[in-house]
């Protein structure tokens, strides 16, 4: 019998969340909390699957505190936008009251303290800040996720790929891997406790290679041009619905509100320095950590492109 301990999950209508429960609930774990932000079918979805769901701001101190009562085990993932050190400073304090046993933190590939990107140095300190805590934390790096397809489907479904990217690569890595990876150290904590992890796909591309590959899967031509920032910022804040509500990286799933991509905005000044870092090499790298941690290798391009087939293909536009 599987021993019913409390898991939190938080960001748990994003990709990642989501992938996490279903791995808990398919292993036997009844007793999940999700965090969500907001009421919708997302979190009734999370509902009806047997999860309890709670509401609340991760910045919000005394909503966490209560979102972490009972709890042994947590997720921890704060969207790209700005607070995130606070929160994880009150994250850390309400684990430590609650008796937490282990955390799982998602960061990003670029975390490190000369990063030019707020959201990356932030992530970097947040990481300090949960090992100052004494609660056993697990740091997770991931690359680009391999849903940043979805983010880019209006343009590959019009074919042509508009992005900030030139020659750097990124073995592009999907949520659900990254959840089961997740779902995995929460089961079993202490093997990982104190690591950092960096999250890889299968397979290296530039966005260039990223573009014929999908091209050869969709058996259509798919072209690639290098454009200024700009370019993807206004395709992002115009995409309305289906960019925001594709939730692949919670971090921009407010993306159609006027000003969370605006010009001087958090997610914005990431974004342009992670192109920067990208073509610097930053998000380089591949290894076996996702074979090893859950005994199954992670997604190909090729895989992930076919599973979402019906949102990339130009009967959508």
């Amino acid at each position: 019998m599987v021993q019913q301990i409390t898991y939190l999950i938080t960001a748990a209508t994003g990709v990642t969340g989501r992938a996490v429960i279903a791995v808990l609930q398919a292993h036997g774990h009844q007793s999940i909390r999700a965090l969500a932000h907001r009421e919708d079918e997302r979190s009734e979805q999370l509902q009806k699957q047997g999860v309890e769901v709670v509401f609340g701001d991760l910045r919000d101190f005394h909503a966490v505190r209560a979102a972490l009562q009972g709890v042994k085990r947590a997720y921890f993932c704060f969207p790209i936008a700005p607070g995130m050190v606070q929160a994880t400073a009150q994250f850390a304090q309400a684990a430590r009251e609650a008796e937490v046993d282990a955390i799982v933190n998602m960061s990003q590939k670029i975390a490190r303290k000369d990063a030019h990107s707020h959201d990356a140095f932030d992530h970097w300190l947040s990481e300090r800040v949960f090992d100052w805590s004494g609660v056993p934390v697990t740091h997770l790096r991931p690359t680009f996720f391999a849903e940043w397809l979805l983010y880019l489907s209006p343009m590959i479904q019009q074919g042509t790929m508009y992005v900030p990217y030139g020659a750097g690569k990124a073995a592009f890595i999907a949520g659900e891997d990254q959840g089961r990876v997740i779902a995995r150290i929460l089961q079993d904590p202490k093997p990982h406790q104190g690591q950092v992890y960096p999250l890889y796909g299968p397979i290296e591309y530039t966005f260039a290679e990223l573009a014929a590959e999908v091209s050869r899967v969709l058996k259509r031509e798919i072209g690639y041009q290098q454009v200024p920032f700009e370019v993807l910022r206004e395709t992002f804040t115009a995409g309305g619905e289906n960019v925001a509500r594709n939730d692949s990286l919670t971090g921009y799933a407010e993306s159609n509100r006027p000003d969370a991509l605006g010009e001087e905005s958090h997610a914005s000044q990431h974004l342009r320095e992670a192109a920067i870092d990208m073509d610097n090499g930053l998000f380089s790298g591949t290894n076996d950590l996702v074979e090893r941690i859950t005994g199954r290798s992670p997604m190909r391009i090729e895989d992930f492109v076919l599973k979402h087939q019906a949102v990339l293909s130009p009967d959508r536009v």
